[in-house]
């Protein structure tokens, strides 16, 4: 009896997304996508442009009818418009690129707009709590149409967290934001969620918002899943060259496989040798490049090297 009670607390408090195929038309865009993520887990989901990541989001939140596969939240079961009269649940909140905001109301207005009126002091406190964790403090009383993008999407992360949702979808949510306020921000709104036992899934194109703060990653190519592990993992032993290019500069060499631009080293003296035919600066580092066997390589390197310079390197894996 207690490990049946095990059980059902464990199901009840998880996404479950099982063998879902969707598409457009007779167009198929996912196929087979199966995963689960539990209360409080951070998923994020990359992929190349077109990928379906988006798509994946809007099924989640039940904005289309599935053909194949069902999603569930502990134990209801997510439905499309066929089902439901209006899109989308209480318990989960969506967060997309086109923020959808009241323009002519002030960011703590269009925050505590769906929060009730009947416990103002309540209110307040959680509009002001909210407007923290999205670094807006400075703007409480501006009006959303004279905010910037960015501060639009801060906006638009803080309105979804009102209601203190279960589950919350973030698609590309730092896109609009200056990078010198992301890394921040970043950490404000991802252990907000942690410390709140929110599920979040997050597509995007950036590592940052990765590798720091998910638990585990998966990865869509060919309509499908072709990888799911932790951040860990597939930073350190990419499958393929287009897992490896989220996270930075690489290199195919055989027979080492992907080696990234930080693990070749210039060395005084080694087998493998190259032409230099460019350097990058790139903050703390200059990024060489380099002719190894007729093809480029990219190596990291301290200083800056001159063009047409014989090179030795080693690969430290």
């Amino acid at each position: 009896m207690r490990n049946q009670a095990v059980f059902l607390w464990y199901f009840c408090k998880m996404l479950q997304v099982k063998n879902v195929t969707f598409g457009y038309s007779k167009t198929t865009v996912l196929n087979a996508i199966d995963f689960n993520v539990k209360a409080g887990e951070n998923l994020a989901i990359i992929g190349e442009s077109g990928s379906g990541k988006s798509t994946l989001l809007k099924l989640i939140y039940g904005e289309s009818d599935l053909k194949q596969g069902q999603i569930f939240w502990k134990d209801e079961e997510i439905l499309g418009p066929k089902y439901n009269l209006v899109i989308g649940y209480d318990f989960m909140k969506y967060v997309a690129q086109e923020f959808d905001l009241m323009p002519f109301i002030t960011v703590e207005e269009n925050i505590g707009k769906y929060l009730s009126r009947f416990y103002p002091e309540e209110k307040q406190k959680r509009t002001e709590e909210l407007i923290k964790v999205v670094e807006l403090e400075a703007f409480a009383k501006t009006k959303v149409k004279n905010l910037s993008g960015g501060q639009k999407q801060r906006v638009a992360i803080a309105r979804a967290l009102a209601k203190q949702p279960e589950i919350i979808l973030l698609d590309e949510p730092f896109s609009h934001i200056d990078n010198f306020q992301k890394q921040s921000l970043r950490r404000s709104v991802f252990n907000y969620l942690k410390e709140n036992n929110i599920v979040c899934i997050v597509a995007t194109h950036d590592r940052n918002d990765v590798l720091g703060f998910a638990d585990e990653i998966i990865v869509l190519h060919n309509k499908k899943i072709i990888e799911k592990n932790t951040p860990q993992q597939i930073y350190k032993n990419p499958k393929s060259p287009l897992i490896a290019s989220f996270f930075g500069e690489f290199n195919v060499i055989e027979p080492y496989g992907i080696v990234y631009a930080h693990q070749l080293k210039i060395v005084k003296q080694s087998d493998l040798k190259a032409i230099v035919k460019h350097t990058y600066f790139n903050g703390n580092s200059w990024l060489v490049e380099a002719e190894y066997n007729s093809e480029s390589v990219f190596i990291e390197h301290n200083s800056e090297l001159q063009k047409e310079r014989l090179i030795h390197f080693n690969i430290d894996k």
